[in-house]
């Protein structure tokens, strides 16, 4: 009796569990690809951890925690390892849980199935299942403190480039002022009064004598 129950179950699963049958997934592994020299060999115990995790995906999905890990089936397992899988229902062990339930909770848990195997979603597939994006990575500063010290750091530089920027115009200004104030003085004409009479100082080097006083000179001492 026993044994006509097993071989009744077995028929059963086996009808449950085949390429294209209804609620079920096929899945790709490429385990040589993802890790070179360390990649592992599938075995019996790599496929109760694929079992163990999608149990897990779906009692972590349904709150009623019903799913175990002789609900998941595996059948057609290839050496280049790729299987197909259905989960049944625990209430009735050969009806199969909808497909839509189980995608849902592959993607809600893919991060941990993926972990699980040392893969992802291109050397881990459920190809009829669509792979889900990473959540985002959070940076380990906050936005907020970064905007703030890029502004910080512009209204800085603006301080000391104005600062800079007016000391120079400062230094050339008194620059070209004293060059102005030279130039005026060597332009400047020095005018001396002898006997009541303007005279311009005698430039002695050039040995040139004053108009003025030269006509002054015969006027007054012409004999």
């Amino acid at each position: 009796v026993l044994l006509i129950a097993f071989s009744v179950v077995a028929v059963a699963h086996a009808e449950v569990c085949k390429p294209d049958a209804q609620n079920a997934f096929k899945v790709r592994l490429s385990i040589k690809t993802a890790l070179g020299d360390n990649a592992y060999a599938w075995d019996a115990n790599e496929e109760y951890l694929f079992k163990a995790m999608v149990a897990f995906a779906m009692r972590r999905y349904s709150s009623k925690n019903t799913t175990q890990i002789s609900n998941v089936l595996l059948c057609n397992v290839t050496d280049r390892v790729s299987f197909w899988f259905v989960v049944t229902d625990s209430t009735k062990n050969v009806t199969t849980v909808p497909g839509s339930e189980v995608e849902a909770a592959i993607r809600m848990n893919r991060n941990r199935i993926n972990s699980a195997f040392l893969l992802n979603d291109k050397t881990l597939q459920f190809l009829k299942i669509s792979s889900t994006l990473s959540p985002p990575v959070e940076p380990s500063i906050p936005v907020w403190l970064i905007v703030f010290g890029v502004v910080l750091c512009v209204t800085v530089a603006g301080i000391v480039f104005l600062l800079v920027s007016g000391i120079q115009r400062r230094k050339k200004k008194n620059k070209e002022s004293s060059e102005t104030e030279n130039l005026e003085e060597k332009c400047e004409v020095t005018v001396t009064i002898e006997n009541g009479i303007p005279c311009e100082t005698l430039d002695l080097k050039a040995g040139h004598i004053n108009g003025v006083c030269a006509a002054d000179d015969e006027r007054f001492t012409s004999l």
